[in-house]
């Protein structure tokens, strides 16, 4: 079955997980993982978790002519003010999620929905 498995499509999707076969699985979805665009990023997004926003310090700006002073003060991190390493990780938690979705397959969905501990908890 494992063959199988491996033999359908898997350069296309990532690979699915096999009942019981969860180590190897891990090792397979990384190593497919690391063939995509932008590999470090999903990597580090799966190890580490999803990007948590920070906050940044904005310096203070002295009064010209045309605007007034700003003060320094905090803001929170966006898209257009990360830095690309971080904006990287950010965007990279979409597709870490459709590759999860995908790569679990719908045996280990329909398993889940059939057991009944599963739906009392």
């Amino acid at each position: 079955m494992h063959n199988n498995i491996m033999a359908a499509g898997s350069r296309d999707r990532p690979p699915m997980l096999a009942p019981g076969q969860y180590p190897q699985w891990h090792s397979r979805f990384l190593r497919y993982v690391d063939t995509r665009p932008y590999g470090e990023a999903l990597r580090k997004c799966i190890l580490s978790g999803p990007y948590k926003p920070t906050t940044v310090l904005v310096q203070v700006v002295e009064a010209t002519d045309d605007s007034p002073a700003v003060l320094e003060h905090t803001i929170l991190e966006t898209p257009t003010n990360m830095s690309l390493e971080n904006k990287a990780h950010f965007l990279a938690e979409k597709e870490v999620i459709y590759l999860i979705l995908t790569g679990i397959g719908d045996d280990i969905y329909l398993t889940v929905e059939a057991c009944q501990t599963a739906h009392e908890m």
